[in-house]
């Protein structure tokens, strides 16, 4: 059993332990059902579940991603068209082989929050059995809003919530692996971004003051982390990397996409990843690990030396970093920026592994 596999999960009244033997139940209710498939188990309590199904092939092919070289943050835009870099419709992102688990989670992210509900409800009920009370008594049947809260996250953690149970031959082990040791190399990195838009610079003028920049682009730090969501109860915890708005969950079988509350899936036979280098004039600190291929000037001339008309013109270092671009068909479609060279590629190549081990592969 890897690092990343946990023996047991519990969603409320259910407890689910895993062993080499199985997987074990620990409470009975009605209209609980166990699912068993040829790559693992959906335990199905009510509305919420766990589940696995049919296999995934070899990740897509290349896909040709241009190389923004040299470009810059977008404080000078200027004149220059931003486009935006955004992935579709989370709706349209669906997968057949695991259609049901994406409409089991929408539904159950979908249910209303009975935490929020009945901290409400014992919160007025305290309220007005405190007004016909003594003051001392009122001021503390306020705070019933708590148990109600509390009472409420108890429904939750098994109304709201899918239970997703791995248990995988050794081969896929051993790729999945590989996957979590690559993505701690790009949780490693000292700069991590999710690059939003870009827009080309078509005229000397804009380049003059982008510091000889071809092109500008908008970017944010971006989190990455081992994470479930919230609705999901698993034994494992895979890598996860936000991208704007949505978060992407790798896991051992299929790639979630989370926004807000709706889901969608990628297959990794059908995520399409480009890696290449790009250089990027860096007008905040310089991360520790990227590496300083030359300097340039804040305002430059064509023959790359100073303008020396701007008084506050000075030098700004340009790093070497390494772009990847995630896309399907279905819809997915981020960029992302790290400061250590080689990290993407190697991230690229264990899910390559790791799609070719799923084709194979058994869950039980």
């Amino acid at each position: 059993m890897s690092f990343y596999f946990r023996k047991s999960v519990s969603a409320g009244p259910f407890r689910f332990n895993f062993s080499k033997s199985g997987v074990g139940l620990s409470v009975g209710v009605k209209g609980l059902r166990i699912g068993t498939g040829p790559r693992g188990h959906y335990v199905h309590a009510g509305r919420g579940g766990l589940y696995y199904r049919a296999s995934l092939g070899r990740v897509g092919g290349k896909i040709k991603t241009p190389q923004f070289t040299p470009q810059i943050k977008d404080n000078y835009a200027d004149d220059v068209v931003m486009e935006a870099i955004d992935s579709g419709d989370i709706m349209a992102m669906t997968s057949e082989s695991h259609q049901q688990l994406l409409d089991e989670l929408n539904a159950n992210a979908a249910r209303q929050k009975l935490s929020i509900i009945l901290s409400i409800v014992f919160g007025l009920f305290g309220f007005f059995i405190g007004a016909n009370v003594s003051s001392s008594m009122a001021f503390w049947l306020i705070f019933l809003f708590i148990p109600g809260l509390y009472l409420g996250k108890w429904f939750d953690s098994y109304r709201r919530t899918s239970v997703l149970f791995y248990d995988i031959d050794d081969n896929v082990d051993v790729a999945y692996q590989k996957l979590v040791q690559s993505f701690n190399g790009l949780l490693n990195c000292g700069g991590k971004w999710h690059i939003e838009e870009k827009g080309d610079i078509t005229n000397y003028y804009g380049m003059k003051i982008n510091a000889g920049a071809s092109s500008l682009v908008r970017k944010s730090p971006t989190m990455l982390g081992f994470s479930v969501p919230a609705v999901i109860k698993s034994n494992v915890n895979p890598p996860s990397i936000m991208v704007g708005r949505q978060k992407l969950y790798f896991f051992p079988d299929v790639i979630l996409v989370e926004d807000k509350n709706k889901f969608g899936a990628v297959p990794y036979k059908e995520l399409m990843i480009s890696v290449f280098d790009s250089n990027f004039i860096e007008e905040n600190s310089v991360p520790s690990d990227a590496v300083i291929v030359r300097y340039t000037w804040r305002f430059v001339n064509k023959n790359g030396g100073p303008d020396r008309r701007f008084s506050n013109n000075r030098q700004i270092p340009v790093c070497r970093y390494e772009g990847m671009r995630l896309t399907s068909k279905n819809g997915l479609n981020e960029l992302l920026e790290f400061s250590k060279i080689g990290v993407g590629n190697h991230f690229k190549s264990s899910i390559c592994y790791v799609a070719d081990c799923i084709g194979s592969q058994s869950f039980q």
